[in-house]
């Protein structure tokens, strides 16, 4: 590619008709003039192009991260859900597995003060039988000494 001072250091051979020296000059001097601002446009579009494209290449890259990491969250909150569910699964059964010995449990006192209260029961009827039979012999036993007292008579 032809540089701006390529166009500068141009030198041309004279011939018997040649253009005017001036004119070719001066037009040389506007056409590097020219050509030097095009090249430096030029440069410099290459410049924010291949800045671009750096940029476009780490937004590329933060994209793919991003991505990465949306992906991990989402993994990591399905974990985290499964492991709720499951501890959730494990609570409810430790409290029905409590729930049916506290009842059973229950259920046995109940039991037992039934069985404490028929024993109580029969108790208290042996005593009233045998109360009541002392209470028959004490009052024949008045009888008896009634007569004996009204038959002495």
């Amino acid at each position: 590619m032809i540089t701006p001072l390529d166009i500068q250091n141009k030198e041309f051979k004279r011939g018997l008709r040649g253009y005017k020296e001036d004119e070719v000059d001066e037009f040389l001097d506007q056409v590097m003039v020219d050509y030097e601002k095009l090249y430096k446009e030029n440069m410099e579009l290459k410049d924010k192009v291949e800045r671009a494209s750096q940029q476009m290449d780490q937004y590329k890259n933060i994209e793919e991260t991003l991505k990465n990491t949306l992906v991990v969250a989402q993994n990591a909150a399905e974990e985290v859900r499964a492991n709720a569910t499951k501890q959730a699964d494990l609570i409810v059964k430790d409290a029905e597995s409590r729930g049916k010995e506290i009842i059973e449990k229950a259920n046995r006192e109940v039991d037992k003060v039934k069985q404490e209260y028929e024993e109580i029961k029969k108790h208290m009827q042996i005593f009233k039988t045998r109360y009541k039979t002392l209470l028959q012999s004490q009052i024949d036993a008045v009888l008896e000494a009634c007569d004996e007292i009204s038959g002495e008579k």
